[in-house]
């Protein structure tokens, strides 16, 4: 299902090998540039009916805000179980606050496609993640219960099938609050035949230190909530130094943590549908890596003739090219990257995956996916 392209490799040779026609080679990988294929370049090859079976067994969801292009959303449904509609907020004075573009379009369209819509509840204020909106909440029941309230009759009446809770940044002493938080929105939830998830950054033990982690406990999160999604991406990011984003080896230390903590299945691991292009040399403080696309990291790959190889031990593509007298580094996910992630989520017996976000095209994905487990 999987070719690694070497050098002096044509789209007909490949095909003639493998029986998969050259139109498909190109509309299943969405090869913008046919003509200049990469070496290293991971293609899926399907030939005509074949279907992907990598999801089978796995309940398959991603995030979509709801200014998702259709046809973006269109490719990724065959796939999906689940839809979780990015975001919710709310008000210090607990005031539910709904998306700036409307997302009934989403929940009716998700229905209609066969997967079910869960409402993302953030801390959002500013654009971008507040721990005292987080604290306020959790340590005042009143605003709590309002909240609450509102987000169920919210779910109620747009039709959602319940709630995605994704805080970040927790303070250390709102730990048990927020758990109890998540419990209170599940049993609300729950007695109305609505499901309650929570997204958790990535975590290795009890004890680890960090912003983004000393808030989370993930003994008390997993009996709070029906499903638990771990945020598995992201050590490289937009300000730190060029790495993978979720490279297999640092997953698996979360899943191996996560499992002694929270029933397996219960667990639901991230995986990213983007990567990074960072300029070199990096200086911390200074460089800022620029998020790019799957498709398109690959379409930067055959401009600038570079080669792609592939990690071993974090189990990513990745490569290097020089742009306007600058040196750059590229990380990304390919077809080989996703099966690995996907074999470690069978291996640790997890309930399915879930995708940070649909936003960006990955034809090869979702078809590499097939059609999931039963909905």
């Amino acid at each position: 299902m999987i070719y690694v392209v070497e050098k002096g490799d044509t789209l007909e040779y490949i095909s003639e090998e493998n029986g998969v026609p050259v139109w498909k080679i190109i509309y299943d990988n969405q090869l913008d540039l046919p003509d200049r294929l990469v070496p290293g370049q991971a293609l899926l090859l399907l030939k005509e009916g074949e279907k992907g079976y990598e999801g089978e067994g796995l309940r398959i969801g991603g995030y979509a805000y709801p200014f998702i292009e259709p046809e973006i959303l269109t490719q990724a449904f065959p796939a999906l179980q689940e839809l979780l509609v990015f975001s919710y907020g709310f008000t210090f004075e607990g005031d539910l606050v709904a998306p700036l573009q409307d997302d009934l379009w989403l929940v009716e369209e998700s229905w209609k496609r066969g997967a079910e819509p869960l409402l993302v509840l953030t801390p959002f204020s500013g654009g971008a993640f507040n721990n005292q909106l987080i604290k306020v909440l959790t340590e005042n029941d009143e605003i709590q219960k309002k909240v609450i309230d509102q987000l169920y009759r919210t779910v109620e009446d747009k039709g959602y099938a319940g709630v995605n809770i994704d805080f970040e940044y927790i303070l250390p002493e709102n730990r048990v609050r927020f758990a109890q938080f998540v419990g209170r929105v599940r049993k609300r939830m729950s007695a109305g035949g609505y499901r309650t998830s929570v997204a958790l950054a990535p975590k290795v033990s009890d004890t680890q230190k960090g912003l983004l982690v000393e808030g989370l406990d993930y003994y008390l999160l997993g009996e709070s909530a029906d499903f638990v999604f771990l945020m598995t991406y992201e050590w490289g990011y937009t300000y730190g130094p060029p790495m993978a984003v979720a490279p297999a080896d640092k997953v698996r230390q979360v899943l191996e943590y996560a499992v002694t903590r929270i029933p397996e299945e219960k667990l639901v691991m991230g995986i990213p549908n983007y990567g990074y292009d960072w300029t070199l040399p990096y200086e911390r403080g200074l460089t800022r890596a620029r998020t790019i696309g799957n498709v398109e990291a690959v379409r930067i790959a055959a401009e600038n003739g570079a080669e792609i190889r592939y990690a071993r031990i974090a189990q990513s593509p990745w490569f290097t090219y020089m742009a306007a007298g600058q040196s750059h580094e590229v990380w990304f996910e390919d077809p080989r990257s996703i099966t690995v992630k996907l074999d470690l989520a069978r291996e640790y017996g997890l309930s399915g995956i879930g995708y940070w976000n649909l936003m960006r095209p990955f034809r090869a994905n979702w078809l590499l996916l097939g059609s999931g487990t039963e909905k």
